[in-house]
C-alpha cells in the first residue's frame, strides 16, 4: 500500500480519493474549501492538510483533480504547491482536463526536481468516479506510468498510456470532440421524434440496439425525454474542454467544424441559465427554439 496525497475533492475527486482509502492506501487530502476535506474525513479513513505542499510531503504519489490550467499551476507551484513538498522519485498524477501545453510545462518543472509527472485525464462522469469505473488516458514516461497504474486501478476500469507527456490530454480532447457531436445528434433525433409524435422511449428501445446506439443514448435518453438536467457533467465544464480542443486545433491544423458549432450551441444553453446543467441539455435548446 502506498502513501498518497489527493488534491481536489470535487464531484470526481471526492469519490476517487475514497476508493484509494478503501483500497488500503494511506491517503492525505487537500481541498481549497476545508469543509470538503472535513466531509471526506467523515466518510473515509485518512488525513487532511492545509496546503498542497503539506499534503504531498513524503507521499509516493500525488493525485490531482481540479478545475483548469490555472488551478493546476496553483496547486503544483510556489512555496505551498505540491512540488515543494514532494521528494525526488515521487510521482504526480494529474486527472484534471487541461491543455497539453500546461501539462508539458509542469512535466518539465517536475523533471527538474527529479519528480515524475503523468497526465491522466478521466472519462466516465460522476457515476464512473463513484463506482470506480473510470477510463483513464495517460501520457508521460513509461516507468512512471507503470508504477502509477496499480494505484489508479482503485477507481478505473481501463487505464492506458498513449505516449509521452501531453498524450493523455490530447486523447481526452478526442474524447470530448466525439461526445460533442454525439450529444447534438442524439438531441436532434429525440427532438425530431417528439415533433413527429413518436414515443421516444419506444424509439430508443428499437434504435439503441443498432448502429445508432451509444453510451450517451443508454445513459441519457430518459432524462433528456423527461427534461431533467440537474446531474452529470456541467455545460460550463464542457465549454472549457471544447475551448481547449479548438485552441489546440488552431495550433495543429485540425478541422473541427462540428465541434465549433456545438460549442456555440452550448453557449446558447448557458444563456438559458444552464451552465450547471448536464451536457445532454442541448435538447432543451432545441425545444426553446420551438
Amino acid at each position: 500500500m502506498a502513501k498518497i496525497a489527493f488534491l481536489g475533492l470535487g464531484v470526481m475527486g471526492f469519490p476517487m480519493a475514497g476508493h484509494l482509502a478503501a483500497a488500503g492506501h494511506e491517503v492525505t487530502v487537500y481541498n481549497r474549501s476545508a469543509a470538503k476535506s472535513e466531509a471526506w474525513l467523515a466518510a473515509h479513513k485518512g488525513k487532511a492538510a492545509k496546503t498542497p505542499a503539506e499534503a504531498s510531503k513524503g507521499a509516493e504519489f500525488v493525485m490531482s483533480c481540479v478545475g483548469n490550467d490555472d488551478d493546476l499551476r496553483q496547486i503544483c507551484l510556489g512555496e505551498t504547491g505540491a512540488f515543494a513538498g514532494m521528494s525526488p522519485g515521487a510521482i504526480f498524477v494529474d486527472h484534471t482536463t487541461v491543455s497539453a501545453a500546461v501539462t508539458r510545462e509542469l512535466y518539465a518543472e517536475a523533471d527538474s526536481r527529479q519528480i515524475s509527472f503523468v497526465d491522466a485525464p478521466i472519462s466516465g462522469g460522476q457515476a464512473g468516479a463513484e463506482n470506480g469505473q473510470l477510463v483513464v488516458m495517460c501520457g508521460g514516461d513509461e516507468g512512471a506510468y507503470a508504477r502509477a497504474e496499480p494505484v489508479i486501478a482503485a477507481y478505473s476500469k481501463l487505464c492506458k498510456r498513449l505516449g509521452e507527456s501531453g498524450a493523455g490530454q490530447l486523447t481526452k480532447m478526442v474524447n470530448q470532440i466525439c461526445i460533442a457531436g454525439l450529444v447534438q445528434g442524439l438531441s436532434e433525433g429525440l427532438h425530431f421524434a417528439e415533433k413527429a409524435g413518436l414515443d421516444g422511449r419506444a424509439v430508443v428501445e428499437v434504435i439503441g440496439g443498432g448502429a445508432a446506439g451509444s453510451w450517451q443514448m443508454v445513459n441519457r435518453y430518459e432524462t433528456m425525454l423527461d427534461d431533467e438536467f440537474e446531474h452529470g457533467f456541467a455545460v460550463d465544464w464542457m465549454r472549457k474542454d471544447l475551448g481547449i480542443c479548438l485552441s489546440t486545433a488552431d495550433e495543429n491544423g485540425a478541422s473541427l467544424p462540428v465541434t465549433a458549432l456545438v460549442d456555440q450551441f452550448y453557449k446558447d444553453v448557458q444563456k438559458l441559465g444552464g451552465g450547471r446543467w448536464d451536457t445532454s441539455s442541448l435538447i432543451r435548446r432545441l425545444r426553446a427554439m420551438g
